[in-house]
């Protein structure tokens, strides 16, 4: 389902896609975040994404002008894995409002994997 606003001058139709979008940049973003994962439905294995499949790493779900999010990192070895996530939802559910205008109800961070650096 897309998110729908209606005002005075007419509806504003905005697709999952978009949505999902603005939330993996903004993840991305926030310290300690390697990068958005995937896990392949054949082998179950996690795969880290490549900048222009970032978006695949989320799920959304829209219902009317409400907003439900899930998102799939990978975050970095040292980093306190809850500042992390805390950081991601308030970034994330920060710029979709901004952008979207709809209104995120629940965003829910799932971390596939730590990656230790050399």
């Amino acid at each position: 389902m897309t998110g729908r606003i209606n005002n005075e001058y007419g509806n504003i139709i905005i697709e999952n896609d978009v949505v999902a979008k603005v939330a993996s940049q903004a993840a991305t973003e926030c310290y300690g975040v390697v990068g958005m994962a995937s896990k392949s439905k054949t082998t179950g294995i996690v795969e880290l994404l490549m900048n222009e499949h970032k978006s695949k790493g989320v799920k959304v779900i829209v219902e009317e002008e409400n907003v439900y999010i899930t998102i799939y990192v990978i975050v970095q070895y040292g980093t306190k894995i809850s500042e992390v996530a805390n950081s991601m939802i308030d970034r994330v559910k920060y710029m979709v409002e901004k952008f979207t205008g709809l209104k995120v109800k629940k965003i829910d961070i799932n971390i596939q994997g730590v990656r230790v650096s050399k």
